[in-house]
C-alpha cells in the first residue's frame, strides 16, 4: 500500500472529535488516581458506564445542600456511595 505524500483537510473542522449531548459541557479536571481508581471500581462493580455520572451525582447533590460543607459531603459520599477496596 502506498503512503500518500499529501493530505487535504480542507473539509476538516476543529474541536473535538465527538459531538457532546445538549446541556453537557466537556471539561478538563484533575483528579487524584486514588479517587478516580475507587470510582472506575463503583462503575465496574455495578455493570460498566460512566463514572462521570457518579462525578455529577456528587456535585448535584453539593450543590442542591449548599448548607452541608464540601469536606462533609465529600466524607459522607465516600462512606456511603463507594465501595470498599479489596
Amino acid at each position: 500500500m502506498r503512503e500518500k505524500t499529501e493530505y487535504n483537510f480542507s473539509g476538516g473542522r476543529r474541536g473535538a472529535v465527538t459531538e457532546l449531548d445538549a446541556g453537557k459541557t466537556r471539561l478538563t479536571i484533575v483528579i487524584d488516581e486514588d479517587v478516580l481508581d475507587r470510582l472506575r471500581q463503583q462503575v465496574h462493580a455495578n455493570g460498566g458506564g460512566d463514572y462521570s455520572a457518579l462525578i455529577n451525582a456528587a456535585l448535584r447533590e453539593h450543590t442542591a445542600n449548599r448548607g452541608e460543607p464540601l469536606e462533609q459531603l465529600l466524607r459522607r459520599v465516600l462512606r456511603d456511595e463507594l465501595v470498599p477496596a479489596a
